[in-house]
């Protein structure tokens, strides 16, 4: 049976090491799937929206259904001043679902099951919305960590751990992320292995060697259900707390 942790590997596609201060800097497997999924996004987005008519077609429906899919996230869960954030928002959307789906084809690779990815994108959120809310609000926005009508006995014991859920975010942001895509697909690789395993042993027409195939398509769709689960929720909650540069709530 082909090992499940293989796919996760990462290694240069060129002869030649890149180094630079320490770093291997070398263009890899996940930096050509990373490459594929810009190239891909902007060269589709730009073809559907490149008529702008009226009565659109099908590539142009897709397009605008993500555009208003996207801006109906914002408008929900940060409200009418969240527009600002929309080129912010659409990017990282696309740029998990396509990690999420791409990882989905044969011989590709999940760069969204890596957690340096995922942490990146959301420190990347962390620190937006650190920045913005200390631009925005000056020292007030520290008042996130003390809750409104909070008694003043209490505040030794509310404030630290509001800090910790704060200072958490991004780690339980890119651990949700890494950890489901990771699982789903060595699960896809084990129960692969087994059907292709019973069916060399037994043939194609045993329920030994059905059993495992037909299962295993079933949970490639889940799958891809999980995939665009996983970028809805890693971007409703970048929107939920981008939300604190917008309005403190007190």
């Amino acid at each position: 049976m082909a090992n499940p942790i293989h796919q996760f590997e990462i290694y240069s596609l060129t002869d030649k090491h890149f180094v630079l201060g320490g770093l291997d800097l070398s263009y890899t497997n996940s930096s050509l799937w990373m490459t594929i999924a810009v190239v891909f996004s902007t060269m589709f987005l730009t073809m559907a929206m490149r008529r702008k008519a009226l009565v659109p077609g099908r590539m142009q429906v897709f397009a605008e259904s993500i555009y208003g899919f996207v801006a109906n996230m914002i408008r929900e869960n940060i409200g009418s001043k969240g527009r600002q954030y929309f080129p912010l928002i659409f990017t990282l959307f696309i740029v998990v679902l396509l990690g999420n789906m791409l990882g989905m084809l044969p011989y590709s690779f999940t760069y969204t099951s890596h957690i340096i990815v995922t942490a990146a994108l959301a420190f990347l959120i962390f620190f937006i919305v650190v920045l913005i809310g200390l631009f925005k609000h000056g020292f007030h926005f520290f008042s996130l960590f003390l809750p409104p009508g909070v008694p003043w006995w209490l505040m030794p014991l509310i404030v630290p751990i509001e800090i910790m859920s704060f200072m958490i975010r991004p780690v339980t942001l890119s651990v949700r992320l890494f950890a489901n895509m990771i699982a789903g697909h060595i699960m896809l690789k084990v129960f692969a292995g087994f059907s292709v395993g019973m069916m060399a042993a037994g043939g194609l027409i045993t329920l030994g060697g059905l059993g495992p195939m037909l299962f295993n398509s079933v949970l490639i769709g889940f799958e891809f259900l999980i995939a665009f689960l996983q970028a809805y929720v890693f971007t409703i909650l970048s929107c939920i707390y981008l939300k604190d540069t917008v309005e403190l709530g007190h």
